[in-house]
């Protein structure tokens, strides 16, 4: 995954847990030696936009709209959650993203016991940014347990930030996570904005997603769009990370251009809540940096990066034509846009140092 796109046929050496090598034969002692001939070596995939605790959740939740999803199914789930289910949901879902090769990953978890999903991560190995899922503006809306006030979401997300951050020599990180425009108050919005900036913090939020949704952000804004109104609490930067903008007009899509922000597609997830088919070639044509992600469990049912490329490339083929989203970009988007999102991506001079080991 280099700029060029090589395909290198040959050996991959690799020794505390770095790659030391990469040349047409290689010999010496390994602890091990994997036979892969005739198949793909390739970097590990990184989604930006997964819920671990919801993998319990798994075709509980099927035939249902976004909204009605949420209220008659996912949100009464995510409040029963013990700290022993939580922690089972994350151990269960990191096994099925490693064994289908995705090894980084942006989560949105739950309201509450944010700490035991840090730990399932540390434990088992998946490089992880993960947030607490902030709701301070639904009550009425959701169980009591996902009832939080402003001060308390903020202080728990900070908090999670200082105990984290950084932990597991660097490979977990924490995100300030605001569910969507709907269940947070502007305070809280605003607030998160701030502490981002100061901390250089990513924000993890969704957007866009369903036209029932927007509705209720054209009236919670005093009518700005989705995007429009993150922009206006100064929340849009190189930090925030805005799962599927499915429903994104021209001036929308300029404003995430304009401010750098990283957009996750989630065809599975899209297409099994009946929410559309994101604009995806159109923002990547405005400089839109734009990665994948299964989404939960729970509205897709499978957290395979490979099913999401697939998808990915075919509805732009439906929406378009055949080739608008090429294989070579939705492998991109799986790897090196997802890198950038999270701010992971290879640096320029040790792409060179890639290049020269291939030659």
């Amino acid at each position: 995954m280099n700029d060029a796109y090589d395909v290198v046929r040959g050996d991959v050496s690799i020794r505390d847990g770095r790659i030391a090598a990469i040349a047409p034969s290689i010999s010496g002692r390994h602890d091990s030696v994997v036979d892969a001939r005739d198949g793909y070596v390739l970097p590990g995939f990184v989604q930006t936009h997964v819920h671990l605790c919801q993998t319990l959740f798994r075709g509980y939740a099927d035939d249902l709209p976004l909204l009605d999803w949420l209220r008659k199914r996912i949100w009464l789930m995510e409040a029963a959650h013990t700290p022993s289910s939580l922690r089972a949901a994350a151990r269960l879902a990191i096994v099925e993203l490693l064994s289908s090769g995705t090894t980084s990953v942006l989560t949105m978890e739950t309201v509450h016991d944010t700490d035991v999903v840090f730990e399932a991560a540390a434990e088992i190995g998946i490089r992880a940014t993960i947030g607490k899922c902030m709701m301070d503006a639904a009550s009425g809306v959701v169980p009591t347990r996902l009832q939080e006030t402003s001060r308390a979401s903020l202080d728990e997300s900070r908090a999670l930030h200082q105990r984290w951050d950084g932990a597991a020599d660097g490979r977990l990180r924490a995100a300030f996570a605001p569910r969507f425009a709907v269940s947070c108050s502007r305070d809280l919005l605003e607030a998160v904005a701030s502490v981002s900036g100061e901390t250089r913090t990513i924000v993890h939020t969704h957007a866009s997603e369903s036209m029932a949704e927007i509705a209720l952000v054209l009236e919670i804004s005093g009518g700005l769009s989705n995007i429009e109104y993150l922009a206006a609490l100064r929340l849009a930067s190189p930090r925030l990370c805005v799962a599927h903008c499915v429903w994104v007009d021209d001036r929308e899509q300029a404003l995430l251009a304009e401010h750098d922000v990283k957009v996750t597609h989630c065809p599975s997830s899209n297409l099994k809540l009946g929410s559309g088919i994101a604009p995806v070639v159109e923002l990547q044509q405005k400089g839109v940096t734009v990665a994948l992600g299964a989404d939960g469990a729970a509205c897709n049912n499978r957290l395979d990066m490979f099913e999401e490329m697939r998808l990915a490339a075919l509805l732009q083929a439906v929406r378009q034509i055949p080739g608008a989203l090429t294989a070579r970009q939705a492998l991109t988007m799986a790897t090196r846009n997802g890198a950038k999102a999270l701010g992971l991506e290879i640096p320029p001079s040790l792409l060179a140092i890639a290049d020269e080991v291939i030659e």
